[in-house]
């Protein structure tokens, strides 16, 4: 809405949501956990249509308190299931009832607005811990398992014992959660898994580009960077209770993964004996794989296998946005503005599930 100003998010229990449950849910003696049970069956977001009424758990993506001209609090967001996401509205709210990235139990009607969707809601509340909602969490549309035998085979491929070295020690440290933790909070890969899909479709791109272009790079180095480029991430964010990001950690917002993922790199090569060059050009190679400043890159690319890097970490991301974007398309229409497009819209007119 125009003339809006923004409120910082607080995760605490808002007594304004409360109370406005109370209100709505709680009439004739029915007791919290009554109102709190969703009205089966759960209405999926992909399913969703002008004037449907909803009463179930989804995920919080991002909230925030607004203000309107008038000088009325609300609450604006985007909630999300397997299926997609969706913006919700809470008027006369003053507090964020749940952390983002955590589960919230909504009741309202879906409405149409400047074009778009979006949930304007009668109730909101955060999820009990009692309450199942493993069906909730979105995750990588992918075998995990064989993704990860494919990323070890990689490593194990390298021919320079130095590099192979490194990231050995990164994958042995790691494992798990490079296994399991989105790669963003919501813009892309922002699943679980999603760091192991978008490393994984990377570090296939950069398997070809390296032998198209053996001339001026130097695949070991290509396939190290790529493979650890966002390997930071763990610290970087913050989780929910269903491993979604909730938020930054304050090394995240003070350093942020590039400068963490450089300093280990740096100290890790140190412990192995890295040459110090190797250990630079890795360092280097983590610092400048946004390719511009202006996108968060401490510097610019300054060798061959950087400015690649930058490029297919470029293409992944944007493809994926492209996927998970067109998944909400109809066939033969276009999407609503994309913020991470620079507020484009694409178009569908492809169904890979209908080529022979």
């Amino acid at each position: 809405m125009a003339g809006t100003s923004e409120m910082k998010n607080i995760g605490i229990t808002n007594t304004d949501c409360v109370a406005n449950a109370a209100r709505e849910g709680l009439r004739d003696g029915a007791s919290p956990s009554a109102e709190a049970k969703p009205q089966l069956p759960h209405i999926c977001i992909g399913d969703m249509t002008a004037n449907t009424n909803i009463s179930g758990f989804y995920v919080l993506q991002s909230a925030v308190i607004k203000t309107t001209l008038s000088k009325k609090s609300y609450l604006s967001g985007t909630v999300s299931d397997k299926t997609g996401s969706m913006p919700i509205i809470f008027w006369d709210c003053t507090v964020c009832p749940a952390e983002e990235g955590g589960a919230v139990f909504l009741k309202g009607q879906v409405a149409e607005f400047k074009g778009s969707l979006q949930i304007t809601l009668e109730t909101i509340r955060a999820a009990g811990p009692d309450e199942d909602l493993s069906y909730l969490v979105p995750v990588a549309p992918i075998d995990a398992e064989a993704m990860y035998a494919e990323i070890q085979a990689t490593v194990d491929s390298l021919t320079d014992s130095d590099y192979k070295a490194v990231c050995q020690e990164f994958l042995s440290r790691y494992a798990r959660q490079f296994q399991t933790i989105p790669a963003a909070k919501s813009v892309h890969h922002g699943f679980l898994h999603g760091l192991l899909m978008h490393t994984g479709c990377m570090l296939k791109i950069a398997e070809e580009l390296a032998a198209l272009y053996s001339q001026v790079i130097d695949r070991n180095l290509l396939l190290t960077g790529t493979l650890l480029h966002d390997i930071a991430k763990r610290e970087e964010f913050t989780f929910s209770g269903l491993g979604l990001v909730s938020g930054y950690s304050a090394k995240g917002q003070l350093l942020g993964h590039l400068v963490m993922g450089s300093q280990e790199i740096a100290e890790v090569c140190k412990a192995l004996n890295v040459p110090e060059e190797k250990s630079l050009l890795l360092q280097h190679m983590l610092l400048s794989h946004h390719g511009k400043p202006e996108y968060g890159a401490a510097v610019v690319p300054m060798c061959a296998e950087s400015e690649l890097l930058s490029l297919i970490d470029m293409i992944d991301s944007r493809m994926e946005i492209y996927r998970e974007n067109l998944e909400q398309t109809p066939m033969g229409q276009f999407s609503n503005r994309i913020f991470a497009l620079d507020g484009h819209r694409i178009y569908r007119h492809y169904d890979p599930d209908c080529q022979g």
